[in-house]
Parts: structure tokens; C-alpha cells; sequence
């Protein structure tokens, strides 16, 4: 949802700036191609490098937990145990959980219990950077889309606008759904956003195209 209500937003803004200076639709095209392009490798770069990051962390936690136990296992038990203590267990069963679960595999325990990493949520980079890349795209294209279907030129700012507002906040009230939170709230929050952003732009193309005349 956020990758999509980027693409729309900052490809929708880019449109209509570039439309309000003026330019042929030709132009117009070429920047929103341009802009969709160039934001599908700006998330993808951003995400990958960030979740890297995330990565190389769970990767260094990983290592000093297996030096930990190594070094010193009564210990790690004991820390253990004292998280199964923590979450409402007695204490000699959270020992002989604790016992258990660091006989069938202690690295994998401690990764869980303590560190809080999983083989479900571990960072992979290359699935995230495509992941965000995609749905950029998938944003971005509407508002493309919009620019050889626009029945004028006079039109062109409107149908973009009008569209990509309508799209902000269909996906705006589905992800205000999805996280239990009112709809209406949601689509409104997004749409208004984006209006603010494509009015922003339309100024600054139109202030360009006058000084261009």
C-alpha cells in the first residue's frame, strides 16, 4: 500500500507540474515515464540498502549469541529461563522448558525467545527491494496511463488529478480496513495529501511556464 500511494503521489505531482508549465503531451509522457522509472529504482535501492542493514544486524546478533553459548551455556540457560519466568511460567517448568528447548537446538531458542528473529521475518534485502519497486510502479502507472487517455490537453491536469485522488483513496480506505481503523479516515488522510502535493506542483509548473512564455 505505501510503495503504491508513493508511486501515485509523486508521479501524479510530477504529471500535473509538468503539464501546468505548458509543455506538449509528449513532455508530459516522457516525465511520467521518467519519474516512474526513476522512483521504481529509488525504492528498490532505498529498501534493499535498509534492510541490509537490518540484515547485517540479525547476522552480528546471531554470531554473539553463538559465542555466548559457547562460551558460557549455563548462563544463557539461566536467561532463559528467566524469559519463560517473565512471561508467566513457574520457575522450575520455565527451567525444564528452558532445558528442552536449548537440547533440540539452542541457537534457534535464544533467536526466538530472546533476540526475537524468526525464519518467517528475516530480513531478506532482494525480496524487499523488488517487493517496493513493483508497487511503485504499479502506482506510478496510473497516473501514466491517464496522460494518453485524457480526451485534451485542458483536460490533462484534471483527469490525472481527479484519478489518482480517487485511487489514494480507495487504497487509503483499504489499508485504514485492513488495520481495523475507520475507512473514511483513512481515504480522506491519503487523498488530501496527495491533492496538497499535486496543487503544490501545478503552482510551481505554472509560476515555470509563465516565466517561460
Amino acid at each position: 500500500m505505501l510503495g503504491a500511494n508513493d508511486g501515485i503521489v509523486s508521479t501524479a505531482s510530477l504529471v500535473v507540474g509538468v503539464a501546468a508549465a505548458q509543455s506538449t503531451r509528449q513532455d508530459v509522457l516522457l516525465a511520467g515515464m521518467a519519474g516512474l522509472v526513476a522512483g521504481a529504482f529509488s525504492m528498490a535501492a532505498g529498501e534493499y540498502v535498509s534492510v541490509s542493514s537490518q540484515a547485517d544486524t540479525e547476522r552480528a546478533d546471531l554470531q554473539r549469541e553463538r559465542l555466548e553459548l559457547a562460551s558460557d551455556p549455563q548462563a544463557e540457560e539461566d536467561e532463559l529461563t528467566g524469559i519463560y519466568v517473565r512471561r508467566g511460567l513457574g520457575t522450575e517448568l520455565a527451567r525444564t522448558v528452558a532445558r528442552q528447548l536449548t537440547a533440540s537446538g539452542a541457537l534457534a531458542a535464544h533467536a526466538r525467545d530472546e533476540l526475537g528473529l524468526t525464519e518467517e521475518l528475516a530480513a531478506r534485502p532482494l525480496q524487499a527491494g523488488l517487493t517496493s519497486a513493483a508497487t511503485f510502479a504499479v502506482g506510478a502507472g496510473i497516473p501514466v496511463l491517464m496522460i494518453p487517455l485524457a480526451p485534451g490537453d485542458l483536460d490533462l491536469i484534471v483527469t490525472v488529478g481527479m484519478v489518482s485522488v480517487i485511487c489514494l483513496a480507495a487504497l487509503g480506505g483499504v489499508a485504514a480496513r485492513i488495520g481495523g481503523a475507520s475507512m473514511a479516515g483513512g481515504a480522506a488522510r491519503v487523498a488530501v495529501w496527495g491533492v496538497l502535493a499535486m496543487l503544490a506542483t501545478a503552482a510551481v509548473g505554472s509560476l515555470f511556464g509563465v516565466a517561460a512564455r
